[in-house]
């Protein structure tokens, strides 16, 4: 465990709240002094259902609906992948994406490797927002250089007729995943699923794979906007329908990624993102209730009120965002999560450390995930990874309701 820096060193914009060091952690997440853990793992099963697992609530689950806890829960995006020496060991046996990222044995593997290195709060499964394109109607290989294509983009009406509505047959290996990581993991963490939101799933499919321009998507906006609607209202179907497949196989949280929203201008992106995102938190919440929801936008900082508009449970933040400045524009009403700059994790230890405390005082006394502002940069030393982790589970919310009171009267609702 990495000794603490002393909090007076702190920017003074985020002093409100204090934080103290101790040993509840060792309890919340299973650590025992030695250094061993009390989290058991399960053999594999074909099947999950709330009888095979009646744990309480996990620490993530309860801080992503804003209710009380102790210290912020902690997980990191992409936090299994390339970084990591056992991963690219695994890789080497499995070189195809597609292979590791649709194998049950392997997806379990993968999603658990920093699970066993650095027991964060959440444990996400190893997948792809592209993975269930095939499953309702829209093939499409994963190139070496060019990363993901799809053959025949989606631009007109004759294209919409490939499509049909989400095949799970087609992904039992995502639900297999899900129910065998709940078994794994246990109390220990909450099992995170993910999906796409509409508008990023759709940049591929029209624009054929990776762009930086959207040009094509963006035009659609004005020369096809019939087609482009009907293939987004097509998409947020099916989109809703995986989310509520991930949580009936045992996701407890799931995060919907519209990772190039942010390249629309807001006005646009109300038009062409947020109405669909709406409908799937609709879709979602009355079949699953108690499952929160996380939304996520690369480069959000002009987006976070229109966001909170969309009814999810949780509002990602980047890392060009201040939590401080996010936390008074989105007011105490809704949780929040981020949002440590991925490159901290390349700084000394001690910067690590005093910009984790500096963001997760700012985010306030509860409803906060700490998290990077984006996923986790390949070549990321390990040891700051286990670092980051090993400082999130030191940090306790102070109580003294002087403090409270001083953090809340500076947010704007």
């Amino acid at each position: 465990m990495s000794s603490l820096f002393s909090l007076t060193s702190l920017s003074s914009s985020c002093s409100s709240i204090g934080w103290s060091c101790s040993s509840w952690y060792l309890q919340q997440t299973g650590f025992l002094p030695n250094g061993q853990t009390r989290i058991k793992t399960h053999s594999k099963t074909k099947c999950f259902t709330k009888a095979t697992l009646s744990f309480s609530d996990p620490i993530l689950v309860k801080a992503a609906r804003g209710e009380p806890v102790s210290r912020p829960p902690a997980w990191m995006m992409r936090q299994a992948g390339r970084y990591m020496a056992v991963y690219r060991k695994l890789a080497e046996k499995h070189p195809s994406f597609r292979e590791r990222s649709e194998t049950t044995d392997l997806i379990v593997e993968i999603s658990l490797q920093p699970w066993k290195a650095f027991h964060p709060d959440g444990v996400i499964i190893f997948s792809d927002i592209l993975t269930p394109l095939p499953a309702f109607g829209v093939p499409f290989d994963i190139e070496e250089v060019r990363g993901p294509v799809i053959q025949s983009p989606i631009r007109s009406e004759e294209g919409l007729k490939a499509l049909h509505p989400i095949d799970f047959e087609k992904l039992h290996f995502v639900g297999e995943s899900l129910r065998i990581l709940r078994q794994e993991v246990g109390e220990g963490a909450a099992v995170l699923g993910f999906v796409g939101a509409p508008w990023t799933i759709a940049t591929y499919i029209v624009e054929g794979g990776t762009t930086r321009t959207y040009t094509t998507i963006k035009s659609m906006c004005h020369t096809a906007p019939h087609v482009l609607r009907a293939l987004l209202s097509h998409l947020t179907q099916a989109i809703s329908d995986y989310v509520v497949y991930q949580v009936e196989s045992g996701a407890q949280c799931v995060q919907i990624f519209d990772s190039w929203g942010g390249q629309l201008p807001p006005d646009m992106w109300d038009q062409w993102s947020k109405p669909y995102i709406e409908e799937i938190v609709v879709a979602v919440k009355k079949k699953c209730p108690q499952t929160p929801l996380v939304l996520y936008i690369n480069g959000n900082g002009g987006f976070l009120e229109r966001m909170k508009g969309t009814g999810v449970d949780v509002i990602g933040l980047d890392w060009t965002v201040d939590m401080a400045d996010g936390r008074r524009r989105l007011g105490n009403d809704i949780s929040i999560q981020g949002n440590v700059d991925p490159a901290y994790l390349f700084s000394p230890l001690p910067a690590l450390t005093d910009e984790i405390q500096r963001v997760a005082r700012c985010a306030g006394q509860k409803g906060h995930i700490l998290n990077l502002g984006h996923g986790v940069l390949v070549g990321t030393p390990e040891d700051a990874v286990a670092h980051f982790f090993d400082v999130a589970r030191t940090l306790e919310y102070d109580t003294l309701s002087e403090n409270i009171s001083h953090e809340r009267s500076k947010v704007v609702v």
